[in-house]
């Protein structure tokens, strides 16, 4: 079974000794597994098979405490724990890397150091009220072009096609959440989205973009608390994020948020104009919730 866009191709393989769900992620040239069952050896295996066949240079798969010891013993690293993942339980994201450069970076202290530097301030209070004369609401379909000009505007690279109105109606209608603010003038300034896996009710906080000339007025929080309460009335409690290391704010706004600092992703990738580490950041909304 296969579901492909230009960047990407969904499938699903499954035999008498394992079932797999991956994706063939040729714009980042790697492999994402996300949820397998039986023979772990076939798993592996077949994973593999697939680097071999596409030429990708990295592996990355979710897997569940029980699996963790065997993928470590198969040349696996964790990057990261995203609490929560799989309808309560966490996911321990393994990854294996296939070429030397993809495994090497020079810029791990300066992240450490921006993960440090944010640590140590004091967290500011979060949920501040859209300013005057600036107007947030949830995506219409007649937004999609002028979406996709944002993000172009904002990304000179991007690892998913979102500069493509088609490819945001795409995702709209398989379920993700965009809320988004526009200025006096109907123009829109800044966006957020939540990728929701309803099978294990989880929600990815992504595509957080503003205009340079609007980052002052913290709309970044002010979108993903929106976005929160919108999972919340879904009764899904695993929110996390993906961002860029070398993001100061992206990463400020997060920690202000009460996300958990949970991992990174070497060269996971290419974003704004290169390939990138990505920080992994999860929240339980539970604890937003009142009995």
């Amino acid at each position: 079974m296969e579901k492909q866009d230009e960047f990407s191709t969904k499938q699903y393989i499954k035999n008498h000794s394992f079932s797999m769900d991956y994706v063939l992620d040729r714009f980042n040239n790697r492999l994402r597994v996300e949820d397998f069952r039986g023979n772990l050896n076939c798993v592996v295996k077949k994973v593999g098979e697939l680097i071999t066949k596409y030429h990708f240079e990295k592996a990355i798969v979710k897997v569940r405490q029980e699996q963790f010891e065997y993928f470590l013993g198969q040349s696996y690293i964790l990057e990261a724990v995203i609490k929560g993942y799989f309808n309560g339980n966490d996911a321990f994201v393994m990854s294996r890397f296939y070429e030397e450069s993809r495994r090497s970076n020079s810029n791990w202290k300066k992240e450490d150091e921006i993960i440090d530097s944010i640590f140590n301030k004091s967290k500011s209070e979060s949920g501040k009220s859209i300013p005057t004369p600036f107007h947030m609401r949830k995506v219409k379909e007649h937004d999609y072009e002028n979406l996709a000009e944002l993000y172009k505007s904002v990304f000179e690279i991007y690892p998913t096609p979102l500069n493509d109105p088609s490819y945001i109606k795409k995702i709209v209608d398989e379920g993700c959440i965009f809320y988004v603010i526009e200025n006096e003038d109907g123009e829109l300034v800044s966006a957020a989205s939540a990728d929701i896996n309803y099978m294990y009710h989880n929600a990815e906080i992504t595509d957080c973009a503003t205009l340079p000339s609007y980052r002052k007025h913290g709309f970044m929080k002010i979108l993903i608390s929106a976005l929160e309460k919108e999972l919340i009335n879904k009764h899904v409690y695993c929110a996390y994020s993906i961002a860029r290391s070398l993001s100061y704010g992206m990463n400020a706004c997060f920690f202000h948020l009460n996300y958990q600092y949970t991992g990174r992703f070497t060269n996971n990738c290419y974003i704004f104009d290169k390939l990138e580490d990505m920080n992994v950041w999860v929240k339980d909304l539970s604890t937003n919730t009142t009995a």
